[in-house]
């Protein structure tokens, strides 16, 4: 696995060469040769997708629009957001994971992108805010909090340095970069607190602590 993915690693285990993938399921989780989330997102939307069309009450009329909601909640989105701890998430993962959202609740009030209602509408028929970003980052602040207190190999990793030359170019996004606002040691410092870090959103802070 490395920044530009590619290359050739040649790995012997008892006299065999053990065959390089660009992709490998681990634990429930794709992991992909060039470091990103991409590929694991979209499977994820993917499985999310097939998990509401297996549904078949979220389309009939017999269900509340409440319990409609809380099936997608506990059923769709337990499996869209398996493993969403780990992600880096750019704009064009934001992009999808909105998209999923909208899709959803136009799904469950059978709404085509044809009529032109817009998205706004249908969250106002639905009753509910965009919510599913800011879950993502909840579930990976918990985690990360719960990484930063204790001592572990995650740790450091974490706390680790690559030696020689960065690479020429705007570095790309790390998993803690919409965590860590003003510095690492100000996040780590943070999450030793378990009530103030169990409060604390810092992904509305990024303009007002820089």
């Amino acid at each position: 696995m490395s920044k530009s993915g590619g290359g050739k690693v040649s790995v012997m285990l008892e006299g065999r060469e053990v065959e390089q993938v660009r992709n490998f399921k681990y634990l429930g989780s794709t992991l992909s040769d060039d470091g990103r989330c991409d590929t694991e997102i979209k499977i994820r939307i993917a499985l999310a997708k097939e998990a509401f069309s297996k549904r078949k009450e979220l389309l009939t009329k017999s269900f509340s629009r409440r319990v409609k909601k809380k099936l997608i909640k506990t059923l769709v989105w337990t499996t869209l957001l398996y493993g969403c701890e780990t992600w880096t998430i750019r704009k064009d993962e934001v992009r999808r994971l909105e998209a999923m959202e909208m899709w959803l609740w136009r799904r469950m009030e059978r709404i085509s992108y044809t009529e032109r209602v817009t998205n706004e509408e249908v969250l106002r028929r639905v009753g509910e805010e965009r919510q599913l970003l800011n879950l993502i980052r909840n579930r990976k602040k918990n985690w990360i909090g719960h990484i930063l207190r204790g001592d572990g190999i995650v740790k450091e990793v974490i706390e680790g340095r690559m030696e020689g030359k960065r690479s020429i170019g705007r570095p790309r996004a790390g998993m803690l970069d919409d965590l860590v606002v003003v510095s690492y040691g100000d996040t780590k410092r943070r999450a030793e607190d378990r009530g103030g870090w169990r409060s604390w959103l810092p992904w509305t802070c990024q303009k007002t602590e820089h």
